[in-house]
């Protein structure tokens, strides 16, 4: 007996000691687990069940978590959840101003890609560097913008830069690379970017390149010249080694409506030859830009006060009206009742009306004279901003089934029941998820879900988002897919959208079972280095 205790107690202090220790080793305490969840991963692969234990803001188990490990449950309750989403193309410079950004929370957007459409900050170490004194809901990351950049050097002069002005546009631009952009955008529709030709672009381009940046652009023309101006994107990515991003694909003219499986087939194209080329798009038959872009580029040189002595000179302003007209009936639209205004600050009561509605409540007619009067009106008024119904929900359709097309706003920060903006900046992802998925059966759940997340963070070099993924950050949406539903349209677009109930941004939740928090935990995303 004796020889058997003194066995025995050696024996329970190491089983004692090892008890202790396996005790301090397998209890991994998480700051948040979420329960009960159906992943949807963003790989664009089947769901599949399992608990997701965050940790210090990162993804740190994908797997059966036990309940005593967690700080903090959310019970999923058998819903999705996803990667946050990214939106590629918003217009967020003034994201500062608004640091709750909760039209892109309430869609389930965690991370945006502003400085679109060659519209940008030109300090971005400034502008990231605002989140250590403004912390925000959401990730930012920035494209430094041609526009912008150019409009510095030159302002608005309808020429080719000097070769010391080329110059000081491409310091600017490696400057921001340096900084974190994410690349270069331009905006070839729009003043000044309109005057710049391509070989112009090109040498911007390849300084972003040098910095493994994409270029992102909105192209020169998206209705008559749709293939013109594709191609020429196309063509700068292949002259520069950019990796090129067509922004909010679409065709705006009816001559060529039904033709995007032929403007795909150009980006497909491209791609077996080698060249990285993607595409972005919102799920809607209209768009969203100025009243100026109704005017030729050359009428908008040197600001709104000389265009509007332009509009003064009788023989200038019938050739700007001759322009206009033929623009027009190139499109093949008949009038001006497709142009709703969004915001015109000289007169809100026009907000929500047509051109062909306020020239019948301005001037007591509507024909196309009336019409085209009236746009100049506006534009001497200053101005405003405006919804385009030219779209066809065929090519939209089309243009969604594409494997190589994200889903992206193009859309700022909201102030809500302030104007008429397009319903997009409400209800653009949810949208894809409720309409495009559940009721038309369009793309499948787990691809929509792809063109939201990992596309979109692979395409942008976001090395660490768009997957739930261990050691990825823990950006994280649940939605109920049986609910999820957009609510805002065109004649009433301030209206949040249903079916998200919570979302997560760096693993602090921002908006937690149909509330919104007052978590600011977004950060400043710049370029990833390989």
């Amino acid at each position: 007996m004796k020889n058997f205790i003194f066995i025995a107690q050696p024996f329970l202090i190491v089983l004692l000691l090892f008890s202790v220790n396996a005790q301090n080793i397998s209890v991994t305490m998480y700051d948040v687990v979420i329960k009960n969840a159906r992943v949807v991963d963003g790989t664009g692969n089947p769901w599949f069940k399992a608990d997701i234990g965050v940790k210090d803001g990162r993804i740190a188990r994908v797997g059966l978590i036990r309940d005593e490990e967690a700080k903090q449950i959310v019970d999923a309750k058998n819903q999705i959840v996803t990667p946050g989403f990214i939106d590629v193309h918003a217009h967020t410079e003034n994201i500062f101003n608004h640091p709750g950004a909760e039209n892109f929370i309430r869609m389930g957007v965690t991370s945006l890609v502003t400085g679109n459409c060659g519209g940008s900050v030109t300090d971005v170490g400034k502008f990231l560097g605002r989140y250590e004194t403004t912390p925000l809901a959401v990730n930012v990351a920035t494209l430094i913008a041609h526009g912008s950049v150019r409009a510095k050097v030159m302002g608005t002069e309808n020429r080719a830069p000097t070769r010391e002005e080329l110059k000081k546009m491409e310091d600017l631009v490696e400057q921001a690379m340096k900084d974190g952009a994410v690349g270069l955008s331009t905006g070839l529709i729009y003043v000044p970017g309109t005057y710049a030709k391509t070989d112009e672009v090109v040498d911007l381009a390849r300084v972003a390149q040098k910095y493994q940046g994409i270029y992102a652009s909105h192209i020169r023309d998206e209705g008559e010249k749709v293939f013109e101006a594709i191609s020429e994107a196309i063509n700068i990515g292949e002259q520069t080694g950019i990796p090129v991003e067509i922004s909010h694909f679409k065709i705006s003219s009816k001559k060529h409506w039904g033709k995007s499986e032929e403007t795909l087939g150009l980006v497909r194209t491209a791609r077996e030859k080698g060249l990285v080329v993607t595409v972005d798009q919102y799920a809607y038959t209209a768009s969203s830009t100025s009243l100026d872009t109704i005017l030729p580029s050359w009428a908008l040189e040197n600001g709104r006060e000389e265009g509007k002595k332009r509009l003064a000179d009788e023989a200038t302003r019938k050739k700007i009206v001759g322009e206009i007209k033929r623009n027009l009936k190139n499109s093949k639209f008949k009038d001006y009742s497709y142009a709703y205004v969004a915001s015109y600050a000289a007169n809100k009561e026009f907000n929500g009306l047509n051109i062909k509605e306020i020239a019948k409540k301005a001037k007591g007619k509507n024909d196309l004279n009336a019409q085209i009067e009236q746009i100049l009106e506006m534009y001497a008024g200053g101005g405003a901003q405006m919804v385009y119904r030219k779209m066809n929900e065929e090519d939209v359709q089309n243009i969604m089934r594409a494997p190589f097309t994200m889903i992206a706003s193009d859309s700022g920060v909201r102030e809500f029941g302030e104007g008429v903006p397009h319903p997009r900046g409400y209800g653009n992802n949810v949208r894809v998820l409720g309409h495009y998925v559940r009721e038309l059966k369009l793309i499948p759940l787990e691809d929509a879900i792809r063109k939201m997340t990992s596309l979109p963070a692979q395409t942008f070099n976001l090395k660490d988002r768009g997957l739930i993924k261990e050691g990825f950050a823990a950006d994280l949406v649940i939605f109920d897919e049986k609910t999820i539903a957009d609510k805002a349209t065109f004649e009433n677009p301030h209206q949040y959208p249903v079916g998200i109930t919570s979302v997560f941004v760096n693993g602090k939740p921002t908006f937690l079972d149909g509330r919104l928090t007052e978590n600011r935990s977004g950060k400043a995303l710049r370029l990833s280095k390989n």
